[in-house]
């Protein structure tokens, strides 16, 4: 990398960290200190650019196949990279061609491929040119899907839906927000659109902590349908409250918001002290706790506990591009085991008559209704309570026939959609020690 870093140059290491490091987006970004030297906006262009490249990943590699003779070789990796982030600005980011080309051989000069350097320039000119017709004629939904999510989809929902949510990941998330009081007023200092849900929604853009009533703590970022778990407890004023898995800790401000009593518990120290900083900038108290909730217990049984438990995320590939590049079948199978176990433990920690509420932001079958049912199979001592349309915003479409939500990245698609979820809501049996 060059002395004085460029955006183009970060994005270049951040797709390689995710690409071929695995490493999650958001902690590439965290981890490198070349992003603290970007200003602001060029910090904001380094990684929509990756997360454009990303998320347009298998058209970019076909129209990078369609203009080459021969496979690069494994050692031109980075090549490889800096023509996709190349494709990704001319076609997707309407970067002016001189513009996205003249970087992108610079960036190959710098990195010491000085023999790549025509074949960059041939491939990226070629697509300046003839890029705009082709792309038009991909299957963009198909070609940016991994097979074995497409299959699970298709079999899932159907395979219409499975297209439509393919469709959905296509485009940027708009930005949702949770508002403490007086939503209305707040939508027009922010510019943004009250949905049937509640949640306060503008478009993606800008610095967050630069908006009104970020400083002040009148509102948390929180896709629509992350702050819909929380109200399925019902009223929460002045009952203990465990929030499982609690991090970033959207879901415990809404709940301290509402008068509860809330112990947040997350395994990962680094997560938990940025929910405790975020705590401090809304002025709402929490107890936080650092453990493996597989293992911790309250000291007393609770009124309700919220598990929203670690899971594959392919609910929200809107905000997380990253995910169908670093997620696979066998991260499943680990998680659905994980979360089986987590579920057995939040049963033990209610009062008869408690509720929990468990959820995933996967779209997989195996993360959300079949844990359920194996739960309930296993003769715990839990009932399903239905989740009511009226519950959600009035729609019906989101619940199953099992009486639990089920939401697409498909859905409120004349919002610009939200992320999938799924919701289930038990009680504890009066009587019965798990």
């Amino acid at each position: 990398m060059s002395p004085i870093p460029t955006a183009r140059d970060v994005a270049l290491e951040l797709l390689g960290a995710v690409l071929r490091r695995k490493r999650p987006l958001d902690d590439a970004i965290d981890d490198n200190p070349a992003m603290a030297l970007l200003s602001g906006r060029d910090r904001a262009f380094a990684r929509l650019l990756v997360a454009t490249t990303l998320r347009r990943l298998g058209q970019i590699d076909e129209l990078i196949t369609f203009c080459l003779n021969t496979p690069l070789a494994p050692r031109a990796a980075a090549v490889h990279d800096i023509l996709r982030l190349g494709v990704a600005q001319l076609l997707f980011l309407r970067t002016p061609p001189h513009a996205a080309v003249a970087t992108s051989v610079d960036l190959a000069h710098g990195r010491g491929f000085l023999s790549h350097k025509g074949l960059v320039n041939a491939v990226l000119r070629r697509l300046s040119v003839e890029g705009g017709e082709l792309s038009r004629s991909q299957d963009a939904a198909r070609l940016n899907t991994p097979e074995w999510l497409w299959r699970s989809w298709g079999k899932a929902y159907g395979e219409d839906t499975a297209r439509a949510i393919a469709g959905a990941h296509l485009k940027e998330a708009p930005l949702d927000l949770t508002v403490r009081q007086d939503p209305e007023i707040w939508c027009e200092k922010l510019q943004g659109m009250l949905l049937p849900t509640g949640t306060l929604r503008r478009q993606a853009g800008g610095a967050v902590t630069s908006l009104p009533g970020y400083a002040e703590g009148a509102w948390w970022v929180q896709d629509a349908a992350a702050a819909m778990p929380a109200r399925l407890l019902g009223n929460v004023c002045g009952r203990e409250v465990v929030d499982l898995c609690a991090a970033p800790g959207g879901k415990s401000a809404q709940l301290a918001c509402a008068g509860a009593r809330v112990t947040a518990v997350d395994r990962s120290t680094r997560r938990l002290e940025r929910l405790i900083v975020n705590f401090g900038r809304l002025g709402l108290t929490i107890h936080a706790v650092a453990a493996d909730a597989l293992t911790w217990r309250p000291d007393r049984p609770v009124d309700a506990v919220l598990l929203d438990a670690p899971c594959t995320t392919t609910g929200a590939i809107r905000r997380h591009p990253d995910v169908p590049h670093l997620k696979s079948p066998d991260d499943v199978a680990r998680l659905s085991v994980v979360q089986e176990n987590l579920l057995r433990a939040a049963v033990e920690m209610l009062v008869p008559g408690g509720i929990l509420v468990y959820c995933t932001c996967s779209l997989e079958p195996e993360e959300g209704p079949r844990q359920i049912e194996v739960l309930l199979r296993s003769g715990a001592p839990v009932v399903r309570r239905e989740i009511n349309a009226d519950e959600v915003g009035g729609h019906a479409e989101w619940i199953t026939a099992a009486g639990e939500l089920r939401t697409l990245p498909c859905h409120l698609a004349e919002y610009d959609g939200l992320d999938g979820f799924f919701c289930a809501r038990l009680v504890k049996q009066e009587g019965v020690e798990a």
